[in-house]
């Protein structure tokens, strides 16, 4: 059978440098604007204004990344394509130890030279998750691949748009919601375990399934260092760092979101470990405000965790990663006397560590005191990146003691 006809997109010079160098976006400019018209997830072909070939990619009009590219060379998007990719990550995380854990990603987007698209396994079953529309037509080819790889009693899909902060604030359509692909539907009370412990997770209500387990090993580490400790957790979530935190042994753990629904769920977290949730403090407020009321009141902690997200919108207050960190680190840091930790961490992809660790000096300096660093953390190594797309080493995990200014 005659193969069909090739649609050829040209790009331009710099965009066809960063592709030279092995990054797989083409960012929309005046050369994707005179591509020609074609349904979202169609195959097309790169070329340089000279012609030469620059590989296979996924096209998505009208989005800001427009196409992002699968191959150098030129490929059939078929089972067995994705099959070899898939296979190819999970391979990699042979080196992986992670514990006594049941939640792990096995395909992370561009780190798995699959862009646009993540694959997590959450006990015996698997969420799909894509942030480009493009995937859309392959991903019954997908399950049939991931089937035959990872034999899940169940796989979901969830679409992810770039245009979440709108999504959570809604300005839009309520946040797509996971659905059930193909197979059996995960029981609604299903839990995981990460390094030991019991989280419950859900894979088809809100963005998010109630762990971010690319803190995996930072969770750890917190879980270590909280022993006897008093410690404040805010933007507490579904309490994963809270749980983390009592099973360590600390004295007392306060939690503190903007969501009494996600403070509940943070309590059943605790029941589900066996830690009696009245020994702790579970605070449903926004958090710039509880620090002003905790510090009125003069509570004090040993340590305190701040792990917002690159975005929160209530009713009262909108945090941002880039603009209220040093604020809020500065009000952080009355509740700590010297010697106390401050944990600090940002998933913002857009915020280099360096302009990062600049807010933090900015915070310290504005409570009159200084943070020596201990340590500089980022995602669990199930999330890997690649040295051409630097952007996939996004998370940010800082402890720091809390020094005097002499």
């Amino acid at each position: 059978m005659k193969e069909a006809k090739r649609l050829r997109c040209t790009v331009g010079a710099e965009t066809a440098r960063m592709l030279n160098l092995g990054h797989p976006w083409v960012i929309a400019d005046r050369f994707t604007a005179k591509w020609p018209k074609a349904p979202c997830g169609t195959l097309i072909e790169l070329v340089e204004e000279g012609g030469k070939s620059l590989g296979t990619a996924l096209y998505d009009p009208g989005a800001r990344i427009v196409a992002r590219r699968l191959s150098p060379g030129w490929i059939e998007l078929d089972r067995h394509w994705l099959a070899g990719k898939m296979r190819q990550a999970l391979e990699s995380r042979q080196w992986i130890d992670a514990g006594d854990t049941t939640v792990l990603r096995l395909v992370n987007s561009e780190g798995d030279q699959l862009p646009g698209l993540t694959v997590d396994r959450y006990g015996d079953f698997l969420m799909v998750q894509y942030f480009t529309a493009a995937w859309e037509g392959y991903l019954d080819q997908m399950a049939v691949a991931l089937q035959d790889l990872c034999n899940p009693q169940g796989i979901y899909v969830k679409f992810r748009p770039q245009e979440t902060r709108r999504l959570a604030a809604g300005k839009q359509q309520a946040p797509a919601q996971g659905r059930l692909l193909v197979g059996q539907a995960a029981p609604a009370d299903l839990a995981v375990r990460e390094s030991g412990l019991l989280y419950r997770v859900d894979l088809v209500h809100d963005l998010n399934t109630g762990l971010f387990h690319d803190q995996r090993r930072n969770r750890l580490d917190f879980r270590a260092l909280s022993a006897g400790s008093a410690v404040l957790n805010l933007f507490a979530y579904t309490g994963a760092f809270s749980v983390a935190a009592a099973a360590g042994g600390a004295s007392k753990v306060t939690s503190v979101d903007v969501s009494g629904r996600y403070l509940d769920w943070a309590q059943e977290n605790f029941r589900l470990n066996g830690i009696e949730p009245k020994h702790h403090e579970f605070v449903t407020g926004d958090c710039f405000v509880e620090l002003e009321r905790l510090a009125q009141n003069g509570r004090t902690f040993d340590v305190v965790l701040m792990d917002p997200p690159s975005f929160s919108t209530t009713k009262k207050s909108r945090f941002t990663t880039s603009g209220g960190t040093a604020e809020l680190v500065s009000k952080a840091l009355a509740l700590l006397a010297p010697g106390g930790l401050l944990i600090t961490s940002s998933n913002l992809q857009k915020m280099s560590q360096a302009e990062y660790l600049k807010e933090l000096r900015k915070g310290s300096l504005a409570a009159g005191c200084s943070l020596q660093i201990l340590k500089v953390a980022g995602q669990a190594d199930d999330f890997p990146f690649t040295a051409a797309f630097p952007e996939g080493n996004y998370l940010k995990y800082v402890v720091s003691v809390v020094k005097d200014v002499l």
